[in-house]
């Protein structure tokens, strides 16, 4: 009995029980260590669905992207043309006004640089004129004026059968700077007794504004009377009145053309001197003026001041209204005529101005 196996109490062997112990502590031991792994490989089931949901993304957005791109290339011109760039800015009105503008403008060269005939009568009875002549004065001029009136130039019923023969002769002034003062009050006054004034109502009367004050004169010279030359004179000049018309008459039927004592000069760059020009570095580095027709009296034929009238508010003006006058002309196939009877300082014995 002594060299039988030991038994547990419960009746077992012990080599048994050993056996069914270490059997259940290896179970418990894989059941702990298989959780962990379980979700190691659930979160990365987890991560390999994110980050393949993403590429596949990525990849769907780029294939949409490249479609696009695709079908904007295969539908947009590879170069714009300008009908093109217009209807993409939404200029295709605007490129109708462009045609329309240029189509006037070939009808405005052909009838003078005018696009429409003028339509207000002149003061001869629907009789052409000969010529407009503008005398300039000032506010200050009165006496001046009368001095004209009392010599050279007609007044009353003279001036009215003068305007019968195809001349109109009026005393040329703006506004002044304060309007409705006693200095326009006088004018108007004046001019209700002697009716011999062109007043320029857009025009503020100043020395240092005689560029402006020829546009302003052409443009209303040529809106109110329809004439072959208009002429402007200074009003330090007298005129030989019948002298003057004789020269226009020779001149009848030319058009095109600008008449005047021609000269040029030097370009007066210092300031302070008199005839200082402000903008003398665009007349180059010989500092010398372009011809143009003296101050004194200048004629221009109707298709310039036609011209002035529709371009004055682009045309440039210089410090000075002759060399204005002269770069206006310019630009446009004019006749220059230097003629020798309106250089009103000469010695000649036939002409037509002289200095007052």
């Amino acid at each position: 009995m002594e060299n039988s196996p030991p038994y547990y109490k419960e009746g077992l062997p012990l080599s048994t029980a050993i056996s069914k112990s270490e059997k259940q502590r290896s179970r418990s031991a894989s059941s702990r260590s298989s959780i962990p792994s379980i979700f190691f490989v659930f979160f990365s089931c987890l991560a390999w669905l994110y980050i393949a949901g993403r590429l596949w993304q990525d990849a769907e957005n780029r294939m949409l992207l490249s479609n696009l791109l695709m079908q904007n290339s295969a539908e947009r011109p590879k170069v714009l043309t300008v009908e093109d760039k217009l209807v993409v800015l939404g200029c295709k009105d605007l490129e109708r006004k462009i045609v329309e503008a240029e189509m006037e403008i070939t009808l405005a060269k052909s009838q003078g640089f005018l696009k429409d005939r003028l339509k207000q009568p002149s003061v001869s009875s629907g009789k052409k004129l000969l010529a407009v002549i503008g005398v300039y004065t000032g506010f200050g001029s009165r006496l001046n004026r009368n001095v004209f009136r009392g010599s050279w130039m007609p007044k009353g019923d003279s001036l009215k059968k003068l305007e019968e023969r195809g001349i109109v002769i009026r005393f040329v002034i703006g506004r002044s700077p304060n309007r409705g003062d006693s200095l326009d009050r006088n004018i108007d006054e004046e001019n209700r007794t002697t009716k011999d004034f062109l007043i320029l109502d857009g025009h503020e009367e100043a020395d240092e504004e005689s560029p402006k004050k020829a546009k302003f004169f052409f443009s209303t010279a040529v809106q109110n009377w329809d004439a072959e030359f208009y002429v402007k004179v200074d009003n330090n000049i007298a005129l030989d009145l019948e002298g003057l018309i004789e020269l226009l008459e020779s001149r009848h039927g030319q058009d095109s053309v600008y008449i005047g004592c021609m000269k040029s000069g030097e370009v007066v760059a210092e300031e302070g001197k008199p005839w200082y020009e402000p903008e003398w570095w665009k007349f180059g580095d010989e500092k010398s003026y372009f011809r143009h027709a003296a101050g004194s009296l200048v004629i221009l034929s109707k298709n310039f001041a036609q011209y002035i009238n529709i371009n004055s508010a682009s045309l440039k003006s210089y410090a000075h209204e002759d060399t204005s006058i002269g770069s206006w002309m310019m630009g446009i196939q004019a006749t220059y005529i230097d003629e020798s009877r309106v250089c009103c300082s000469n010695s000649r014995q036939d002409k037509v101005c002289s200095l007052s």
